[in-house]
Formats: structure tokens, sequence, C-alpha cells
């Protein structure tokens, strides 16, 4: 679970500097500074990974500094994947100045020194930060000091994949066993050497450790965006990957349904998803169907029953008359201010 605290519990004059103690020791050592102590708010959280660990941080508008002495102090040797979730972040680092970076990845290098802003407009910044060892990244060194301080974009690519894996872990990862958790530690660096990588340019080269389940992660990613293309199987899958078929079926060897069944099973929950959406009961169920890839009436209909037992037609009668009970239930509910009475 999350080992989390927040400085709400302490007094006001104490925030600062026990987040600035906070901050040293769950991340590496470093001079923190702020503008208004008297105000500050902040709050961390850290969970274990087993090879890494992930931190979240909500905190006031400050400034850290990582200079040569304090790397002399405490250096624990990792990189830190920051994932900027809220507000914005400047980071300077190795002759690299990042911008302001909000929403996107920065990296930074524990054994170099940095220096930070955080929220300088205001608010609150919050980031999730995924501290990697750096003997366990199967990057070169200078390779990856090529990015540092850099923002990388999250919208597109294995940059895209890896937020999405750290927000499923901020959401559910408290929820794992610790078993699991070691083996979404081992993911987790993975995802963060294929993210790299790609950034550098040379994921061709990325050590072959590093990719089955990278390589899988963006298979998986490359399905869920691409449902509703009635060509999408399993030889354009594997096409679009330069992988043969062989290797696309030996990837989904651990999984519980084939490729096709996957991509069938996906569509057709996109399906009944829409199906019980109370604004598309004006949509046909055919043109439901042909918008997720089906390019059969008959066979979605017959693929619908066996899956769920019912038609789409008589699934989206019942979804459709719960839905208008539950409404009726919660305005029964909701108490009417009566009208007022017009002023003679």
């Amino acid at each position: 679970m999350w080992q989390g605290v927040s400085a709400a519990a302490l007094p006001s004059a104490d925030r600062f500097e026990w987040f600035a103690e906070m901050l040293g020791a769950a991340l590496a050592p470093m001079a923190v500074g702020c503008d208004s102590a008297a105000d500050f708010e902040a709050e961390v959280a850290v969970l274990d990974l087993g090879p890494v660990q992930l931190s979240r941080f909500a905190y006031s508008p400050l400034r850290t500094r990582r200079t040569a002495a304090l790397i002399r102090r405490g250096d624990p040797e990792q990189y830190h994947v920051g994932w900027v979730t809220g507000g914005r972040m400047e980071v300077a680092q190795a002759g690299h100045e990042s911008g302001s970076v909000a929403g996107d990845l920065v990296v930074m290098d524990t054994s170099r020194p940095q220096h930070a802003v955080a929220a300088r407009d205001g608010g609150i910044a919050e980031a999730l930060v995924l501290q990697v060892p750096r003997a366990e990244l199967p990057l070169r060194a200078d390779r990856v000091d090529r990015v540092v301080a850099q923002r990388i974009p999250a919208g597109a690519g294995m940059a895209a994949i890896l937020t999405r894996f750290l927000a499923a872990m901020r959401d559910h990862g408290p929820e794992c066993r610790p078993r699991d958790r070691d083996r979404l530690g081992a993911l987790a660096l993975e995802l963060t050497a294929s993210c790299l990588a790609e950034r550098i340019g040379v994921l061709d080269e990325e050590p072959p450790e590093a990719r089955p389940l990278a390589l899988a992660e963006r298979i998986d990613a490359f399905i869920d965006h691409n449902l509703g293309d009635p060509e999408l199987t399993p030889r354009a899958i594997a096409e679009r990957h330069h992988i043969s078929l062989r290797t696309l079926y030996a990837l989904f060897q651990e999984e519980e349904t084939s490729v096709a069944a996957t991509i069938r099973a996906r569509r057709l929950e996109r399906c009944l998803a829409d199906l019980a959406r109370p604004e598309l009961r004006g949509h046909a169920v055919q043109a439901i169907a042909v918008r997720w890839g089906f390019t059969s009436g008959t066979v979605f209909s017959r693929a619908f029953r066996e899956a769920y037992g019912m038609t789409p037609t008589e699934y989206r009668r019942q979804a459709l008359c719960a839905a208008t009970a539950a409404r009726d239930v919660e305005e029964a509910r909701t108490p009417r201010t009566p009208a007022r009475r017009a002023a003679p």
C-alpha cells in the first residue's frame, strides 16, 4: 500500500522544514527553498515495487538544488523519471534545460548536480517519480545523459505506455500483493528502458532482456487504439510491429485468450458499453457494431449472444430501462425547491 503522510497534520510553521527533510529522505539530499513557508502545503507517498520505487508528491511552489557537496553526502545512484501530473516544473542538469514541463516526463540523474523549480506561477505541483537504480537500467549511461533534463512528450510512443502504466500503479498498485508488485517493478524497468531508448533513438539497440514485455505492452496499446479498424488482424499487428506471426502468438502464450479472441472480446466490451449509453439510443445496433470493427451484423449478434447470453437488442432494452429507473429513483430522492410566490 502507499506509505504516505500529509503536512496538514503538522503546525503550519513546521510544514516546509518537514517536507524538505521528507524530500531528501525519499529521493536524495538536496537544498530546498520556497517564497512562503507560512502557508506551505505538501503530501508525500511511497509505493515499493521491488527493484524500483514509485513516489507521489504534491506541494506548494518551491525550488530544489542538488550540488556536488550534497551528492558526496549521499547518492542513491538512481535515475528519477518524473511524470508531472499537476502544475508545471522546470529542470536543468548536464547543460540541458527542460523548459516548462506539464503533463509530460522528465528524467534526472542523482549523481549529477541539478536544480529545479516547481509551480513557479503558484498553485500546487503534483508528480509521480519512478526511482530506477542506475545499475538496473540496461542502457549505457552516456546515452541516458542525452535525455536528462529534457521534456519527453507523454502523448505518444513508449512514453504514453509508460505513463499509462504509472497511472495504473498510482490507482491500483497498492491493491496488489507484494510478489505481484515485484513483478510490476520489473516491468517498470523494462518500460522505462524502452521509453528512454526510443527517445534516444536507439530502440533497435535495446538489450534483448528489455524487449518482450515492453513489446507486449506496445501491442496491447495498439490493439486498444485500433479496435474500430476492421482490418485489425493478427497478421496486421505482426506486420505493424515488424515481427512474425509466430513471435506474436508466442507473446500471447501466457494470456488466457488468443490474439484474435482478445480483439473480439475488446470490441464486444466497447459495443456493450455503447449499447447501455442513453445518449446513443438513437444509433442503430449495426452502426455501433461497425464503429468497433464488426463488418457483419450476423457475426456481431452471434458473438454478442455467445459472450453475454442475449442479443444486442435485448441487452440494450434492459440496460436503458435500468438507467431510466435509476434516474427516476435519484430524482425522487432529490428535494425539490418550492417555487417562490410572486410578490403582490
